[in-house]
């Protein structure tokens, strides 16, 4: 792994052509439960923001591809919240510990994606709502006074989603990223001393890692997190699809299995402690799956587990015992 890192013109261009987005309208939006701190299930609204593609071109990121080329205006933000909420039956004055997350492809934080004039009205629109948490994505290094002034905004508690990706020291650079774990310490104390939770995002089995590797690391990246404050972290499995990551040598980067996020979600759960949770992500798991007879069990498995952070009995399927998946 001793090869250096793509650079950003690199990774842009071998990119295919962004989808057609509105500026208007919010290239996704639903609802889902996720469970709370305090162990409460509740329903999480999320909307994906269209905005300006972020400043950062991460290896494995293929966010770009709903994003515009230029920065939104208050109004167009304005009225993806509005069809959000109108096409969700969202209605306002509902205090309760609903929660909101607010994905925007990048950095809420970043002037270029989401206007500083905006983000008043954006937390004005969550008090109205009744939301009991906000949760943005923001890079470790645009952590600072514009997210102490939103957390003073909303009457309830806001969330910091950052992505430290992975511990690995030779990975992580790799990853374009432009940030290491002490700029992800750093901007986790910062948060924490201005009492705003942080949630982290994890990959599983980012490029340039074996299966055995990317379970390790992965697992070792949580508990860096977890012993860091973080209060909630998220496992992504790294996925194949943005130009680069499909252009990367051979051997050195292939889709974790489906075994691998449920080894990770087993032993990740026993690194949690009081207050602390740990998800997978299972949206189109299905690709990583080799048995097509098992797949809704496990799916399920996973999903309970992310619900009640508890580990599961394993699904037992003799058709895919001999397939290491």
């Amino acid at each position: 792994m001793s090869q250096q890192p793509n650079s950003s013109d690199e990774i842009v261009s071998a990119r295919g052509k962004k989808n057609v987005v509105h500026p208007a309208i919010p290239y996704a939006f639903l609802t889902e439960k996720e469970r709370l701190s305090n162990g409460k299930v509740e329903e999480c609204v999320t909307i994906f923001l269209t905005n300006r593609e972020c400043a950062f071109r991460c290896l494995m990121c293929d966010l770009w591809k709903n994003t515009t080329d230029f920065t939104v205006t208050d109004a167009d933000l304005e009225q993806q919240f509005t069809t959000a909420f109108d096409q969700l039956g969202i209605v306002a004055g509902l205090n309760s510990d609903r929660q909101i997350k607010i994905y925007n492809s990048g950095n809420f934080f970043d002037p270029k994606s989401i206007p500083a004039s905006s983000v008043a009205a954006v937390a004005a629109r969550i008090n109205r709502y009744g939301f009991g948490n906000t949760i943005v994505e923001n890079h470790p290094k645009l952590c600072d006074h514009r997210v102490v002034q939103m957390a003073d905004r909303l009457e309830n508690g806001l969330e910091i989603a950052m992505g430290l990706e992975t511990v690995h020291p030779v990975v992580l650079p790799r990853l374009n990223k432009k940030m290491t774990t002490a700029d992800f310490q750093s901007a986790t104390q910062f948060l924490l001393s201005h009492e705003i939770k942080v949630r982290a995002f994890i990959l599983l089995k980012p490029p340039f890692l074996s299966e055995e590797e990317g379970v390790e690391w992965a697992l070792k990246s949580i508990d860096f997190a977890f012993k860091n404050g973080v209060e909630c972290c998220a496992v992504i499995p790294t996925r194949k699809g943005n130009g680069i990551m499909d252009s990367l040598p051979e051997g050195q980067f292939s889709e974790p299995a489906l075994s691998s996020l449920e080894s990770v979600s087993q032993h990740g759960l026993a690194l949690c402690r009081s207050g602390q949770r740990l998800f997978v992500d299972i949206w189109d798991a299905e690709r990583f799956s080799k048995c097509s007879h098992c797949f809704e069990q496990r799916s399920a498995r996973l999903n309970e587990m992310n619900l009640r952070q508890v580990v599961l009995p394993e699904v037992d399927c003799p058709k895919c015992s001999s397939l290491n998946q």
